[in-house]
Order: C-alpha cells, then sequence, then structure tokens
C-alpha cells in the first residue's frame, strides 16, 4: 500500500496526467457534440455512434502512461525510485496499477461525457443505455483505457525514451494496425490478432455498425478484450524483466 500511495503522489504531483486527463475529455466530447449536432432522420444518433471517436482520448491516455514512466528515466528520479524499493518489479507494478486505474477513470468519464452531450443535444434521440452491447459499448470504454495504459506503460519501461515511446504508440495504433489489413491475401489474417483492433472490436461486437466489419475475429466481445489484456501483461512481464537486469 505505501509503493502505491507513493506512486499516486509522483503521479499527481506533475502536470501531464491533469493536462492529458482534460485533453481527452475536450477532444472527445467536442466530437460527440458535432456528431450529435449534424445527426438527423436519416442519420440517426445511436448509443454506438456516441462512442464512435473515443479512440482520440485513448490516444491521449496512451501518452499519459508512456510519460509516467519515461520522464521518471529522463530526469534520474527513476534511481531514487530503485535505491529506495530495490525490488524493482514491485515499483514498477504499482505504478502500473496507479496508472491503469487513472486511466480506466478517465476512460468512464470520457464514455459517459460523449454520451451525456450527445444527450443533452439532442434529448429527444433514442440512445438510452437498455442492453447489454450497449453497456458494454459506454461502460466497455474504461476497461479499453486500462488495459491500453498497461501497454503503453511496458513500452516506455522498454524504450526509456519518452519521444520514442510516444511515437512508437500512436504509429502502431494509429497507422500500422490500420494499413496492416490492405496486405494482399494475409493482411486481415495479421489484422486481426493486433491488440488496439481486438479492444475495439470488445466495443463495438454485437451492436449496429454504419459499415460491416470486414475482420473475422478469432474472438468474441469479452475474448477479444481478453486477448487484448494478455498482450498488454505479456509485454509488460517482458520489459519488467529486462528493467530488473539491466542499469537504471
Amino acid at each position: 500500500m505505501t509503493l502505491l500511495a507513493v506512486e499516486r503522489i509522483k503521479l499527481f504531483s506533475t502536470r501531464s496526467p491533469w493536462w492529458c486527463a482534460a485533453l481527452a475529455l475536450v477532444i472527445t466530447t467536442g466530437i460527440a457534440a458535432l456528431i450529435a449536432a449534424n445527426t438527423s432522420a436519416e442519420f440517426p444518433l445511436t448509443v454506438g455512434l456516441t462512442q464512435a471517436f473515443y479512440s482520440f482520448g485513448m490516444y491521449v491516455v496512451l501518452v499519459m502512461a508512456a510519460l509516467a514512466v519515461t520522464t521518471e528515466y529522463r530526469f534520474g528520479t527513476i534511481k531514487a525510485t530503485f535505491l529506495a524499493v530495490p525490488n524493482r518489479v514491485s515499483a514498477l507494478v504499482a505504478k502500473t496499477a496507479v496508472v491503469a486505474v487513472m486511466a480506466g477513470l478517465i476512460g468512464e468519464a470520457v464514455a459517459f461525457g460523449q454520451w451525456g452531450i450527445s444527450k443533452l443535444i439532442k434529448p429527444n434521440a433514442d440512445i438510452a443505455i437498455n442492453s447489454a452491447v450497449e453497456w458494454r459499448n459506454v461502460a466497455g470504454v474504461g476497461l479499453v483505457f486500462l488495459v491500453g495504459s498497461i501497454l503503453a506503460l511496458a513500452v516506455g519501461i522498454l524504450v526509456r525514451h519518452t519521444a520514442a515511446a510516444v511515437s512508437i504508440l500512436l504509429v502502431w495504433a494509429l497507422i500500422v494496425e490500420q494499413l496492416i489489413g490492405i496486405i494482399p491475401k494475409i493482411g486481415e489474417k495479421i489484422q486481426r490478432w493486433m491488440p488496439f483492433v481486438n479492444g475495439n472490436h470488445f466495443l463495438t461486437a454485437g451492436g449496429p455498425e454504419l459499415q460491416p466489419d470486414p475482420i473475422k475475429y478469432p474472438f468474441g466481445a469479452w475474448g477479444s478484450l481478453g486477448y487484448f489484456a494478455a498482450v498488454s501483461v505479456g509485454l509488460l512481464i517482458v520489459a519488467l524483466v529486462v528493467a530488473k537486469r539491466r542499469d537504471a
């Protein structure tokens, strides 16, 4: 518990988490408001549509998670942490837990913020959250943010440099996973195993979509989340082993 308290103090004593949280909320709710304002009878507002651009908030949270560890390496404070806590794995796991919980809370705020602003703009729209699919589409955003932050922390621990970690995360999530599907013959087979793609499938599976999803996923909704989590935790384990063996 002491390690968790220390990591909480370290995280919240810097400005970056607060700025990232605010930015994630502003971007996502702003886009949701624009979408809601431009819906019509021909293009109706749905629960799924209110969450269509949650990923913009997730990208900000990925940066926040990476910064949580790379800034310690940048300013050398990680050495003091490891001197105070010789068990490096415990210290990094505590940091991961604190950042992941915050990421999950930001995700829930983003999801219900998007839904709330949409309902405020179009009060007569049928966007009540009734079914299990709709609850997963909204409340599940926090779980995706939480799992994504674990992956981002793992990349930060492995790379240790802020620019490199952020570049890897954003290029992978924004470009690689989207473009890999256009590779002839094998693109779709590879894409269905991508972590962020599976995270999105967890949120959207079973719901009405504007366009049919061409990807044949190997798992159902919760299976896709489990796979995303397995990849993130697996990468974190690799990062912890590397951090334990190399110099700080």
